[in-house]
């Protein structure tokens, strides 16, 4: 029997942050809208990764709202740890990247929203941030990539 949290058919977010190694791209489940004017976003990063570094060493970052066409992306952008896996070259490989607003992108994704960080806190395995949404652009809006489709691919298992 699942768990109540696990219940909704939540959205599959990847978060695009930049560092001084280059661009990292992870996948973000934990994410929700927290105010409508201005429009602002509460993101969980696991701790230990390349994200949190970035997003501890950066002020803006890109949240793409996953396609299910991008369904594919899922287990190396949230399985594999960028500090072991270069991330950059095969997303390169694959030709899925684009660029928007200074970030390196998803191409397919079905929307983008560039975040200006305003705090962080820790909040158990992953640090909460909280972002002002400063543009956004919708590309794709008819097919939102969501957690029962990586349930049903078992990629995750709830």
């Amino acid at each position: 029997m699942k768990k109540p949290w696990n219940l909704p058919d939540l959205p599959v977010y990847s978060l695009a942050t930049a560092g001084e190694a280059g661009f990292n791209m992870n996948i973000c489940t934990y994410v929700s809208a927290v105010s409508m004017q201005p429009k602002r976003f509460i993101v969980a990063v696991y701790h230990g990764t390349r994200t949190l570094e970035n997003m501890y060493a950066s002020e803006q970052a890109v949240l793409q709202l996953l396609d299910a066409s991008q369904v594919d992306l899922v287990r190396t952008l949230g399985k594999k740890s960028a500090v072991r896996y270069d991330k950059q070259a095969w997303l390169r490989k694959k030709n899925a990247l684009t660029q928007w607003r200074g970030f390196t992108v998803l191409r397919a994704a079905a929307a983008w929203m560039l975040l200006q960080k305003l705090w962080h806190q820790d909040a158990g395995d992953h640090v909460l941030f909280l972002f002002d949404v400063l543009q956004y652009r919708v590309n794709s809006p008819d097919n939102i990539l969501t957690l029962d489709a990586l349930r049903q691919r078992k990629i995750i298992s709830i």
